[in-house]
């Protein structure tokens, strides 16, 4: 194997200083290719999104029913580390899915349940209603499809419930302001 010279560092000197250049190794590792066949792995990714688009309702069904029996299941048996952890994860998992499938008011909702099941000094505490409003929230904008071009109810009920949310966290943390922090802070989902 024919071994390759060691390349030549550019080096300028002036009376102060020198400016060394090295030269650019990747340079043989890249590949010219013609214009015309070039790949654009955004687009692809975007017409494969296109290709599952007509699934989105289903899996956020899917993940509402989830969400639901997590929810019935912490009634039935209490609030556990195993209760509260599954109803975190399906509401998680909305929050994170929801915006990419189109449902960013859903996904408003479900960071406002995350917050109160992560905020809650006592989960058991919390007013049933509170949580069970959150859930029919995230059902109903899901089931009535309301997506990226639909603002409105939707998105008032989820700032509405984000807004009982904040003042029923910042009661019951008054005595603990590391969560009043997190609490207080913008939400983090895209479009709010």
């Amino acid at each position: 194997m024919k071994r390759s010279q060691p390349p030549v560092l550019d080096i300028q000197s002036f009376a102060d200083h020198h400016i060394i250049t090295q030269p650019n190794p990747l340079r043989a590792a890249v590949r010219q290719i013609d214009p015309r066949d070039a790949d654009d792995p955004v687009a692809r990714a975007e017409q494969a999104l296109a290709g599952l688009s007509g699934e989105f309702q289903s899996w956020m069904e899917t993940e509402c029913e989830r969400l639901a029996a997590a929810h019935e299941t912490m009634k039935l048996q209490g609030v556990t580390a195993a209760t509260r952890n599954e109803l975190f994860r399906a509401a998680h998992d909305i929050k994170g899915d929801a915006a990419t499938f189109g449902f960013p008011t859903a996904a408003a909702a479900a960071e406002s349940l995350c917050r109160i099941i992560e905020h809650a000094p006592d989960l058991a505490a919390v007013p049933s209603g509170l949580i069970a409003h959150h859930i029919n929230a995230i059902q109903a904008i899901i089931r009535e499809k309301a997506g990226v071009d639909t603002t409105g109810m939707a998105g008032e009920l989820s700032r509405k419930l984000r807004g009982v949310a904040d003042e029923y966290l910042t009661a019951v943390n008054r005595d603990r302001p590391e969560h009043l922090d997190a609490i207080l802070a913008p939400s983090i989902v895209p479009g709010r």
